[in-house]
């Protein structure tokens, strides 16, 4: 619907541009906090914290193996551990084959601010959509990955943790959705569509590692140690 209010120049378009130009002209948000929070969305900010977090995850990983090996746990190691980390940094590449062919299309023009610039093609916003992806990826690979309160399929199980690092995930992303917008570089419906566009990357992510990912039943018990009925 979005996609399709953009390129048929509907109603909703018109409200975003007006809703856009009334955000870039809030002088209760700084234009220095703005600023930083637009530049999260850059490529040079985002790879780094995902390839983090990536690295963060492998090392606990190989870390719960060895501790279960040293142990004598049942069971082995996760049978292919290393495809959530891989998919996360295919998922974050896909953005830019994804994104330029819609700006290409649409041809959406910018806000004023960004007129002079020598072209169009703004919808979708590709800083919003890599922002999405890699610290939605990153919140997940924590939130499914490997370590303390791991349950089945690399799911953690509740707590506080997953509550704080999806909430810090959605707050970064608003962040840089707002300095986007009120720094006058894309209108509202850029960075949404941006969204709309990461949430289905990031499912497909879901689905790959709940396919491919099989479930481990290992127990930290050691060998010969009764398991319960």
């Amino acid at each position: 619907m979005v996609t399709w209010q953009v390129a048929a120049r509907g109603p909703l378009r018109a409200y975003d541009e007006r809703l856009g130009r009334g955000i870039a002209g809030a002088r209760e948000i700084p234009s220095p906090v703005a600023e930083f929070f637009a530049d999260l969305g850059n490529t040079v900010v985002a790879l780094p914290v995902l390839l983090g977090i990536v690295g963060l995850v492998m090392v606990l990983a190989w870390v719960g193996w060895r501790s279960r090996h040293r142990e004598g746990a049942v069971g082995g190691p996760p049978r292919r551990w290393w495809l959530p980390p891989l998919a996360a940094g295919l998922a974050l590449a896909s953005v830019p084959a994804l994104v330029v062919p819609l700006k290409l299309w649409l041809a959406r023009p910018g806000p004023p601010q960004m007129a002079g610039g020598g072209h169009d093609g703004f919808f979708p916003s590709g800083h919003a959509a890599t922002a999405a992806v890699a610290y939605g990826a990153a919140a997940l690979l924590l939130i499914r990955g490997p370590g303390p309160g791991t349950g089945r399929a690399g799911r953690r199980t509740r707590g506080p943790l997953p509550v704080a690092v999806a909430t810090t995930a959605v707050l970064l992303n608003l962040g840089v959705g707002v300095g986007l917008v009120r720094r006058g570089y894309h209108w509202p419906l850029d960075v949404l569509g941006s969204w709309c566009l990461a949430g289905v990357v990031l499912a497909l992510w879901c689905a790959v590692c709940d396919r491919w990912v099989p479930e481990v039943i290992a127990s930290s018990a050691p060998v010969g140690a009764p398991t319960g009925g």
